[in-house]
């Protein structure tokens, strides 16, 4: 019979999994440019779907893709690629992919909030990578992505949406709990997504205006 301690353990896996599972990288940066392109193309439902796709299909379902597809075949432990080695080709395929989708939307004369995203989501691969492997520091993805997301969407949404910072917290402490993260690496990588992520965004989106 399961002990009161046990039952909370498993209630904290479960939601620590959710957390993982839902706001996981590659969902916010499928959706983020989705709900960015919604506003600035001033709501225009054509423009929306081609922005935001550009960006969501080279960021996120291609490198998934791929990443899912090497999780299979056992080249990484799981599509969350938690061991720090194993995160060489993947970050390679996110990055080159990326900024396949970057070329076209400066080619395409995307909006310029729409750049500014895809530099910044740039900017935060190529610095994860050179942290992962330079410092041999597995910085948290999770984090990152989502506190970047975050400073992006009060930037084009409004200071309400602060409270976004509640799944930050949320994402960070199921890392830790799950055993893939220590609260050093959750708390660099929400130090990068606000000030490389959420910074590159602001400051390409204020000189780009």
């Amino acid at each position: 019979m399961p002990t009161p301690s046990t039952e909370a353990t498993g209630t904290r896996q479960r939601l620590a999994r959710i957390a993982t599972e839902v706001l996981a990288p590659w969902v916010w940066v499928l959706g983020l440019p989705l709900i960015v392109a919604w506003k600035v193309t001033g709501y225009h439902f054509g423009e929306t779907v081609l922005w935001g796709l550009i960006v969501g299909v080279t960021g996120s379902l291609i490198p998934m893709a791929v990443i899912v597809r090497g999780a299979r075949k056992g080249k990484w432990d799981s599509h969350h690629v938690t061991d720090r080695a194993g995160r060489l080709v993947p970050f390679a395929v996110c990055i080159g992919s990326l900024a396949a989708g970057f070329v076209i939307l400066i080619a395409g004369g995307a909006p310029y909030e729409m750049i500014a995203l895809a530099a910044a989501e740039l900017v935060c691969l190529v610095a994860a990578l050179a942290i992962t492997f330079g410092l041999k520091f597995k910085i948290s993805m999770h984090a990152m992505v989502a506190a970047g997301a975050a400073v992006m969407l009060i930037r084009v949404y409004g200071p309400w949406l602060a409270l976004l910072f509640l799944a930050v917290g949320w994402v960070c402490w199921s890392r830790v709990e799950l055993g893939d993260h220590t609260r050093a690496e959750v708390t660099a990588g929400t130090a990068a997504g606000v000030f490389l992520g959420g910074g590159t965004y602001l400051f390409l989106a204020a000189i780009l205006a």
